[in-house]
């Protein structure tokens, strides 16, 4: 999928119509996607992590 995105990003997209670009985007978007929901870690925001920390204080 990677190997997709670069060839895109390397096309001479001057020449093209806009129903052309269209496709090119829509398919840019399903890519970038599959590729987001493949990922399988764990995020964390700030806060979470504070209050994590906290709690090993307040146990500990």
């Amino acid at each position: 999928m990677y190997n997709r995105l670069e060839e895109i990003k390397a096309m001479d997209k001057s020449s093209m119509t806009f129903s052309e670009k269209k496709a090119l985007r829509k398919e840019v978007r399903t890519i970038k996607a599959n590729l987001r929901s493949s990922n399988s870690g764990v995020y964390l925001s700030v806060g979470a992590i504070i209050i994590i920390i906290l709690l090993l204080i307040l146990l500990l």
